[in-house]
Order: structure tokens, then C-alpha cells, then sequence
């Protein structure tokens, strides 16, 4: 036996022998490593005469080829028994009882927006957004509402700390959606529908107010837009809202320092079971009237100041809270809870992901 098939036997061995892909690797750079025992005879080829090369070069190059092979046959077998290992200690009693995969649900207060938003979109109206982080100008100055009025009081709204600002730069959060309806007629031309639902923040806490709840306000700017109109979208609106053709609103003369003239919008209801159900005539027996929403077509003030002419265009606007109407219609009956997160509570009044509302389908569906 020559002395290149007697290292081949050697090596082949000491591969089948090795106990763990570390131990394999160890022999692949002593065997095969630019100072690997085969990589040094491969280098002596260079040095031999041909004759010589003719004879050792082949049995050489099969000693490479040999050691290679049985290197990644021990490789494939070390890494197979690993895994073997692995999976074995890592079964599963299939007979042990699965927990129940988590459930999501829809908030209501998402799910009333996307009922709002089906409603207004049948009347032609687009749903505008705006930052919660408002300017004075926007919140107020431009709403027309004055310096002394008591919703900018420290105690009512959450300013954040003045860096030096004019007054009308001061920022705060905002208090209502209004300042959307102002980016909205400053940045689009006329005619305007939109709603513009979203997160306000006023500083207040019981059982039916929050310091964080959810609006959603209306305005329309046409021309020759009357209060017939307001009338008509608020009863559309809410007939398909709670899906009752027998709502009756009441409008009563109110103020507003940003529309004239005003009105809150009181709707008829009854209780039942200890619910108040909306629907029916406030002034026939058993029912009455409950104050729902406020109102108003726009005040020329607030019209020029965003840059219309209030002799051509004329608007109304209004506004709701969507928390409230979502405890109207499915009966709920403390506010705070909306945002408890009791995944009970969820459990209870939550809706599916593809409870859909549409028109077509219902908008409870």
C-alpha cells in the first residue's frame, strides 16, 4: 500500500469517527485548509517530473476527492442526528386540550365612524381630518369666539406651555373639530361638504364626559344654502343613523359664537326597559325631548374670515359627539368605560371585522 493510500485510509477513519460537526470541522482544516496534510501534496505536484506527476496525480487528486466526500457525508449525517435530537425533545402531546386563539373586535367608536361616514357619503359629503394639535386662531379666533368666552379658560381647554408665541400661535389640543372645517374652507374652493370625525379633548370627567371623546361635525358651504337644508340632512341623517323612520327633531333658537343663527337639535324619545330609546314625538305621552346636537348655518364672520365672500357663499354646519349616539343606540351607559379596555366590555359590545356597515346591507349589520 502506498503512502497516499494509506493516509487515505487514515483520514477516511478519522472522519467516520468524528463525534460532532466541531470535531469534523477541525478535520476539515487539517486536511483540506490552505496547511491541510492533502492541500500539501496537492502543492508538491508542481515539483515533480512528469513522469512522476503521472503516476502520484491521480492517486492525489482521488485522495482529495475521497476525503471531500466523506467529510460532507459525515457533515450531512452529524447535522440529520442533530436534528433528530432536537425535534424528539421538542414534541408535542397533541391530546393536550388548545387554548382559544385571542379574538379582536371593532371598537364602537370605530364602528359608528364607518357607519357616519357610509350615511354622509350617500349624501355627497367627503370625510376631511385635521391635526389634534391646534392653533388659537384656528380653535377660536377664527370661529369667532371671543377672548372672554369660557371655553378658553385654563380650566376648560389644554394648553401647552408658551415658548414665546403671539397669542393667536399659542397651541393646544383641540376642543372640538371646527379647526378642520376651517383648514377645509382655506385650502379648497367652494362648494364644500364634509364631515371631519375625529379625537377632541376638553377638561372634564363623569360618567358621560371624558377629557378625550369623539366628535364628528358637518358643514356645508354653497350658494343659497338655507336652514330647510340643515333640517333635512340632520333628519336624514339620524332616520338612517338608528334606522327609524319615526324621528322627530325640535329645533330651539340657541347661540353659538361661530354660526347664526343657531339651534340645538332636540330629538323625541321613550324609555323602555330602562333604556332611552330615540324615536317618536317628544310632545305625545311617553315620550320627550332630549337635547341631541348643535346647529347653525355659519356666521358671515367666520365665512370672510377664511377668505369667501359671505354675500355669494352661505354654509350651516353642526355637531355631535359620536360617543354619546354609540350609547344611545346600543345601550351603553357609562362613557368611561369606552375606554377601560375590559376585554369583557369589548367582548359584549364590539362588532366584527367585517361587520360592514352599508346602506344597502344595514348599518348595524
Amino acid at each position: 500500500m502506498s503512502e497516499t493510500e494509506a493516509l487515505k485510509a487514515k483520514l477516511l477513519g478519522e472522519i467516520e469517527a468524528a463525534s460532532d460537526l466541531d470535531a469534523l470541522e477541525a478535520l476539515r482544516v487539517a486536511t483540506l485548509g490552505k496547511a491541510g496534510s492533502v492541500t500539501g501534496l496537492l502543492k508538491t505536484l508542481g515539483g515533480m517530473t512528469p513522469d512522476e506527476r503521472q503516476a502520484e496525480g491521480p492517486q492525489i487528486h482521488g485522495l482529495r476527492e475521497a476525503v471531500t466526500a466523506a467529510i460532507a457525508a459525515r457533515k450531512a449525517a452529524l447535522e440529520g442526528a442533530a436534528l433528530d435530537a432536537k425535534l424528539a425533545g421538542e414534541t408535542l402531546d397533541m391530546t393536550l386540550p388548545a387554548a382559544a386563539a385571542a379574538k379582536g373586535s371593532v371598537h364602537p367608536v370605530s364602528q359608528v365612524m364607518d357607519e357616519l361616514a357610509e350615511i354622509f357619503a350617500d349624501m355627497g359629503f367627503a370625510v376631511a381630518t385635521g391635526p389634534e394639535i391646534e392653533d388659537d386662531w384656528r380653535n377660536f379666533t377664527a370661529l369667532n369666539i371671543p377672548e372672554t368666552h369660557p371655553a378658553r379658560a385654563m380650566h376648560d381647554t389644554f394648553y401647552f406651555p408658551e415658548v414665546g408665541e403671539s397669542a393667536a400661535q399659542r397651541m393646544l389640543l383641540r376642543t372640538h373639530t371646527s379647526p378642520v372645517q376651517i383648514r377645509t374652507m382655506m385650502s379648497e374652493e367652494p362648494p364644500i361638504r364634509i364631515i371631519a370625525p375625529g379625537r377632541v379633548y376638553r377638561s372634564d370627567s363623569d360618567a358621560t364626559h371624558t377629557p378625550m371623546f369623539h366628535q364628528v361635525e358637518g358643514l356645508v358651504i354653497d350658494r343659497g344654502i338655507h336652514m330647510g337644508h340643515l333640517k333635512w340632512t340632520l333628519e336624514t341623517f339620524l332616520k338612517a343613523f338608528f334606522e327609524r323612520d319615526d324621528i322627530v327633531l325640535r329645533l330651539r333658537p340657541s347661540y353659538f359664537p361661530f354660526t347664526e343663527p343657531s339651534a340645538e337639535v332636540d330629538v323625541g324619545y321613550a324609555h323602555e326597559k330602562g333604556r332611552r330609546i330615540v324615536g317618536g314625538n317628544g310632545d305625545d305621552a311617553g315620550h320627550a325631548w332630549m337635547e341631541l346636537l348643535g346647529s347653525g348655518m355659519v356666521s358671515r364672520r367666520v365665512i370672510a374670515n377664511c377668505g369667501l365672500d359671505p354675500d355669494e357663499w352661505q354654509g350651516f354646519a353642526f355637531g355631535i359627539g359620536i360617543d354619546r349616539i354609540a350609547m344611545l343606540k346600543y345601550g351603553m351607559d357609562d362613557l368611561r368605560a369606552f375606554f377601560d379596555g375590559d376585554l369583557r366590555w369589548l367582548a359584549h359590545y364590539g362588532f366584527g371585522a367585517l361587520s360592514v356597515p352599508t346602506l344597502s346591507g344595514g348599518i348595524s349589520a
